[in-house]
């Protein structure tokens, strides 16, 4: 191996080998220079593109440009309540003490038996109360007192004043609460304010009594005639 044979001379076959060692050389050195090429390029490449994305500005996320963020969206005002203020209780009428009493401060009331027969005397109750929290004076005097019968068409049939009107001079200083009342027994006829109609029973059916006491007026009472 280390003495080559043959016909040529020995320094033809040292040559040989020398150069096919020389080549064998060249070959393993060019790919060791290209694999490392190849190692540091594909580095450097990465680390290019780690920079350029460094160095790019960072863009909108795509769900923000979607999905706009809580701190800028403006949120409604909601409107001023609209609901009423509950109402208040009225407030009791002033009433001066020992002064007259204001129609604001006298409750009136009918009484009635509720039915009667057609024909009968039913008796009537007309009833007067002092709402007042004080003492006051009213005039209650016959003449300012008054009920009428009325049908269910609001006419009138009866007054208690139309045919046997009475006087009297009673004025009284009422109580806090105090309840005066009035009996009345109606003939159970009709009449009119002049008294010259002829006076006949009422006929069954539904009506109401009312109430006055001067300028004040009571509720409507119901009275059935049978």
């Amino acid at each position: 191996m280390l003495h080559p044979v043959g016909p040529l001379p020995a320094a033809v076959y040292w040559r040989r080998r020398l150069l096919v060692l020389l080549v064998l050389l060249v070959v393993l050195g060019g790919g060791g220079w290209l694999g490392v090429s190849l190692l540091t390029g594909s580095g450097d490449t990465a680390a290019a593109a780690g920079s350029a994305a460094s160095s790019s500005p960072v863009g909108t996320p795509a769900l923000d440009r979607v999905v706009p963020s809580l701190a800028g969206v403006q949120t409604p005002t909601p409107p001023p309540s609209t609901t009423p203020p509950a109402p208040q209780p009225p407030a009791p009428p002033a009433q001066e003490a020992g002064a007259p009493c204001g129609d604001d401060v006298v409750a009136l009331e009918v009484r009635t038996p509720g039915s009667a027969p057609s024909g009968s005397a039913p008796v009537l109750e007309l009833v007067v109360t002092n709402t007042a929290a004080v003492p006051c004076t009213r005039v209650l005097d016959k003449q300012l007192q008054e009920m009428v019968l009325l049908d269910a068409a609001g006419a009138r049939l009866w007054g208690s004043n139309d045919c046997q009107p009475e006087t009297s001079s009673d004025t009284r200083t009422l109580a806090p609460g105090e309840q005066v009342v009035f009996p009345l027994t109606w003939s159970g006829l009709t009449s009119e304010p002049t008294c010259t109609a002829a006076r006949v029973p009422v006929a069954p059916g539904s009506y109401v009594v009312r109430a006055r006491l001067d300028t004040k007026t009571s509720p409507d009472a119901p009275l059935q005639i049978t």
